[in-house]
């Protein structure tokens, strides 16, 4: 697994044929096939797409010898990580905004979140960049290192499958409301515990971003419970408390209009913070890596 930490590192995501984008193209392939506007086709959906990968997972932790073993889980740990692809996008929209390209920032943003850029000015850009940077330094790196270190390369693999249907067919519209309604919910399980290990490293890094671990506890504590989503609000706040930034506020997805309640007792996220996030994610990130080791030592050492 720290193998696989280092080489997403060096590497990032790849541009064409990554893994998780094959699976993708799988699972649109399986909805076509499979697609209902009701729950029972959505739990058919998540089973066909998750169980395989589970199995392909426990296959590839069975090999007897140690370096196939250890190769096969660098691989699949880097396959999962995407905490180097999520902070060079983090720069990217920082860049753009410091260069004063608000059109290619808002061409850019579609790379972090769901949201509609076509209306997002500078502020609200920085916004939803820290916003996204906070959510996904649980979704790209704390969660499927938390699942490697509890259940091995299965559940890398599964972790990674089970969060990219939700963001595929986990939606509130008309089209996925009922059909997506399983896997939204199996990513609120898969996720709950991450978010709020997420939540815990963010405020013990706080001053890594010059914020304060008293007051990042503070604002995880009373905010992080009024997001909507069960988990994203605890990464949203402690993001908020070390960065002493206020996050939330009306989003817009489309046709559809969102008011989030605010979190956090500072000023509105400028450009300038976008890069502190970024080194905020980062350092959540080497100690949840760092934490994954350390849950497996014991069985490298029954080994």
């Amino acid at each position: 697994m720290l193998a696989g930490v280092a080489v997403d590192a060096v590497l990032a995501d790849p541009r064409r044929g990554h893994p998780v984008a094959l699976f993708g193209t799988a699972a649109a392939a399986v909805e076509r096939r499979v697609y209902g506007d009701d729950r029972v086709r959505g739990v058919l959906h998540v089973a066909l797409c998750v169980v395989p990968v589970a199995l392909l997972g426990h296959a590839a932790a069975r090999p007897r010898s140690p370096l196939v073993r250890g190769l096969l889980s660098a691989a699949a740990t880097w396959a999962v990580v995407g905490g180097t692809t999520l902070g060079r996008e983090g720069v990217a929209m920082a860049e753009f905004l410091e260069a004063g390209d608000i059109a290619g920032a808002r061409g850019r943003l579609p790379h972090l979140c769901g949201r509609d850029p076509s209306g997002l000015e500078a502020p609200e850009l920085a916004r939803a960049t820290v916003e996204s940077i906070a959510e996904n330094t649980s979704d790209a790196v704390v969660a499927p290192l938390f699942w490697g270190a509890v259940a091995g390369v299965p559940g890398l693999l599964a972790y990674r499958a089970v969060n990219t249907l939700d963001a595929m067919v986990g939606h509130r519209n008309a089209r996925y409301e009922r059909f997506g309604w399983a896997a939204a919910r199996l990513d609120d399980v898969a996720n709950f515990v991450p978010a709020r290990l997420t939540g815990l490293l963010t405020v013990l890094a706080a001053p890594l971003a010059g914020g304060s671990v008293r007051r990042a506890g503070e604002v995880l504590r009373r905010d992080g419970h009024r997001h909507p989503s069960p988990n994203a609000g605890r990464c949203e706040a402690a993001f908020a408390g070390a960065l002493d930034l206020t996050l939330g506020g009306v989003n817009v997805y489309g046709t559809r209009l969102e008011h989030r309640p605010e979190m956090g007792d500072g000023s509105k996220p400028s450009v300038a913070d976008i890069r502190r996030s970024v080194r905020l994610a980062r350092a959540v990130g080497l100690a949840a890596a760092g934490l994954a080791v350390l849950a497996t030592l014991p069985v490298l050492r029954r080994r």
